[in-house]
C-alpha cells in the first residue's frame, strides 16, 4: 500500500506514551501494509457515518493497533482477531466533548464510566477558568485537605507536568485533553482577590501561558462570572491570548455574562479574537433568565457576523435548559473574592447583612422564583436531605427565608454546595444546537453510580449529553439530521480543537469509534434519579481497543493525554 505525503500524519510519542498531536492529514499506516495481515478488529455489516455530514454506509472497517487500517466491503473476517457483527447498528467517529470539568475524578476512577458509555473517546476539560494546575501556594493546604477528604486523594503536584504524571500513571480510558484555566493562573500570580496584576505579575502570567501550552495544553479558558477570573479586565485577557495565538491555541470563555449583559458579553469575547486572532471558542451558549429570552436572534447574528468577518470562532451547548454551577454563584462577586475561609467569614459577619440580602433580591427577580433552583449535592450528610429540593422546598422545611437557607447552607457546608438552576428556553436551546457554530459539550465531569464519584443529585448531562443529542434531538425533535449530529460531535470538534487524526471514519485515523443503535439510543438520566447510564451505546472503541462491549465496561485503559 503506498502513502501520498500529503495524506502522513506523523505521531510522536513521548517516553511516558502521551500522544503529541500533528499537524494535517492522515495517519502514515506504519504497520500493516501487507494484504495479509491478520487485523485486530473488524467491524462488520455496520451503517458508517464517516463523521463529516455524508450519509450513513453500509461497509466493513478493520482496524489494527490504535489505527483505522482499511474500509471496504466484505473484508475477510477470518483474518480478524475479534469481530464486531455491527449489522443494524450506526458506526461514527468517537464522540469530542468540548467542554469538561473532569480532573481530579480520574485519579479516583479511570474508567470515566459517565462518558465512555455515552459514546465519548475525548474530552476537553480545564474550563471556565477552572483547571487542576498551577497551584497557588496560598491555597495548597486548603486543596490538599479538601481533595483528601473528598476523593482520598494525595495532591503532590503543583503544575501542569505533575499532574500528568498523575493521569499517565493511573491510566485512562479516554482520551483527555485540557486548557489552562485563567482563574488558576491569576490566583497563582496575583492572587484571590479583586486587584489588576502589575507589569511584572503580567509577564509572569504570560510566561506561564507560554510554558504551559509547551507542555501541553491545548489553550486557555476564563470564568469571567467567577472570581478570580472575573476581576481581569479585557486587556489582560487580550494580552494572555496573544501568547495562546501565537502557539496556535484556543481561547474558551465562559463569558462575562449570559443574562442581562449577555450581547455585551459576547461583543468582549468577540473584540478578544478580533485583536488577537485566537481561535475563540465560547462556552455553553445560553440565554439565560426569561427577562432575557428574546435576544436570542441578536445573540446568534453575534457569532455569525463575526464568523463572516472571518474569526475562527464557535460555541458549544448541553441538551437542558437547566444550567449547573456552585450555589455560591448567586452571591455577589466581591463576597466570593479570595479563600473560602475569608468567604464564609463574609457570610457571618452581621455588617454585610443587609447587602447581601438586597442582592439575593435581585437575584430572586431574575430567576421569578427560588423554585427554580434546585440543590444538586452537599458535602456533609447532614444535609443530604436537601439534594433534589429547591431552594423554596428547602427553605420551608427549615423554617428559614431562601436567603437564610441558603447562606447557612454554605457557611455549613463550606462553600461546597451545588445547584441546579432553570433559566433557559426550550425553543431557544433547540435553535442553539442546531446552528451550524455551535458544538456539543456536556459541561459536566466523569461520575459514576458507585464509588468516590457516586454522590448527590447531579445534573443529568452527566450521563446524558450525548445520548439526548442522538435521541431526542435528531431522531425526535428532528432538528438535524443523524449525520449533521455526528458530525457536530465528531469533526467539527476535531478540527477546532486540533485533535489531529480524529473525528473521522477514515483510513489511517486513530481507531475512535461507537457503535450504537439509532432507533434506540437515548438518555436515562434523569432530575430525580440522574445516575443511569443511557441505553443503545453497544461498543466503544478508544485507540482501538474495545473499551465498552456489548454495554458492558471491559476496565481496559487505552486513552491518552493529547497535547497540543
Amino acid at each position: 500500500m503506498k502513502n501520498k505525503t500529503s495524506r502522513r500524519q506523523f505521531i510522536k510519542k513521548s517516553a511516558k506514551g502521551a500522544v503529541v498531536l500533528g499537524t494535517s492529514g492522515y495517519l502514515f499506516a506504519i504497520q500493516g501494509c501487507s494484504k495479509n495481515k491478520e487485523f485486530d478488529l473488524i467491524i462488520s455489516g455496520g451503517i458508517v457515518y464517516d463523521g463529516l455530514g455524508n450519509p450513513g454506509k453500509e461497509t466493513d472497517i478493520a482496524i489494527n493497533n490504535n489505527q483505522i487500517f482499511r474500509i471496504g466491503e466484505n473484508l475477510n473476517k477470518s483474518k480478524a482477531k475479534k469481530v464486531i457483527e455491527a449489522n443494524g447498528l450506526a458506526v461514527s467517529p468517537g464522540f469530542i466533548d468540548v467542554h469538561t470539568h473532569t480532573d481530579c475524578e480520574l485519579l479516583v476512577n479511570p474508567k470515566a464510566e459517565s462518558y465512555i458509555r455515552q459514546g465519548i473517546t475525548t474530552e476537553i476539560s480545564g474550563n471556565c477558568g477552572s483547571s487542576p494546575f498551577p497551584v497557588a501556594d496560598v491555597i495548597f493546604e486548603e486543596m490538599k485537605s479538601r481533595l483528601k477528604e473528598v476523593y482520598d486523594i494525595e495532591l503532590n503536584w503543583k503544575d501542569i507536568n505533575g499532574f500528568f504524571q498523575r493521569i499517565e500513571e493511573k491510566g485512562i480510558a479516554h482520551n483527555y485533553a485540557t486548557m489552562l484555566g485563567h482563574g488558576d493562573l491569576r490566583g497563582k500570580v496575583v492572587g484571590f482577590n479583586d486587584q489588576p496584576p502589575t507589569e511584572s505579575q503580567l509577564a509572569e502570567m504570560k510566561n506561564i501561558v507560554e510554558k504551559n501550552m509547551k507542555a501541553g495544553a491545548i489553550g486557555l479558558s476564563t470564568g469571567l462570572e467567577y472570581a478570580p477570573g472575573s476581576y481581569a479586565n479585557t486587556e489582560e485577557i487580550i494580552e494572555l491570548c496573544y501568547v495562546v495565538a501565537k502557539n496556535n491555541g484556543i481561547y474558551t470563555t465562559h463569558m462575562r455574562n449570559e443574562g442581562n449583559m449577555l450581547i455585551e458579553a459576547i461583543d468582549e469575547a468577540i473584540e478578544i479574537a478580533r485583536k488577537t486572532n485566537v481561535s475563540l471558542q465560547i462556552s455553553h451558549f445560553k440565554v439565560a433568565y426569561p427577562a432575557n429570552w428574546s435576544k436570542i436572534d441578536m445573540a446568534l447574528k453575534k457569532i455569525e457576523e463575526a464568523k463572516q468577518e472571518g474569526i475562527n470562532i464557535l460555541a458549544d451547548r448541553y441538551p437542558y435548559i437547566a444550567g449547573s454551577t456552585g450555589l455560591s454563584f448567586y452571591f455577589p462577586l466581591w463576597a466570593r473574592q479570595g479563600t473560602t475561609e475569608e468567604f464564609i467569614t463574609r457570610l457571618k459577619n452581621p455588617e454585610l447583612d443587609r447587602k447581601l440580602r438586597d442582592y439575593s433580591k435581585e437575584q430572586e427577580k431574575k430567576l421569578g422564583s427560588w423554585d427554580k433552583v434546585l440543590i444538586s449535592d452537599v458535602f456533609t450528610d447532614k444535609n443530604k436531605v436537601f439534594e433534589g429540593k429547591n431552594i423554596l422546598e428547602a427553605a420551608g422545611e427549615t423554617a428559614k427565608d431562601p436567603y437564610d437557607f441558603m447562606r447557612d447552607l454554605l457557611i455549613d457546608e463550606k462553600n461546597r454546595v451545588g445547584m441546579v438552576d432553570f433559566v433557559m428556553h426550550e425553543d431557544n436551546l433547540k435553535r442553539i444546537l442546531a446552528h451550524p457554530l455551535l458544538t456539543f459539550a456536556s459541561d459536566g465531569s466523569a461520575v459514576a453510580p458507585y464509588g468516590l464519584l457516586y454522590k448527590g443529585k447531579p445534573h443529568p448531562r452527566l450521563y446524558g449529553t450525548f445520548p439526548r443529542i442522538l435521541g431526542k434531538y435528531a431522531r425526535e425533535e428532528k432538528i438535524f439530521t443523524l449525520p449533521q449530529a455526528i458530525q457536530k460531535m465528531t469533526s467539527l470538534a476535531a478540527q477546532k480543537f486540533g485533535c489531529t487524526g480524529r473525528g473521522q471514519i477514515t483510513e489511517g485515523y486513530f481507531a475512535d469509534m461507537v457503535v450504537f443503535n439509532p432507533d434506540e439510543v437515548i438518555d436515562q438520566a434523569t432530575w430525580e434519579d440522574p445516575h443511569q447510564y443511557p441505553k443503545g451505546i453497544d461498543y466503544v472503541i478508544v485507540n482501538g481497543k474495545i473499551v465498552i462491549n456489548e454495554g458492558n465496561h471491559t476496565e481496559v485503559l487505552p486513552g491518552k493525554i493529547l497535547k497540543k
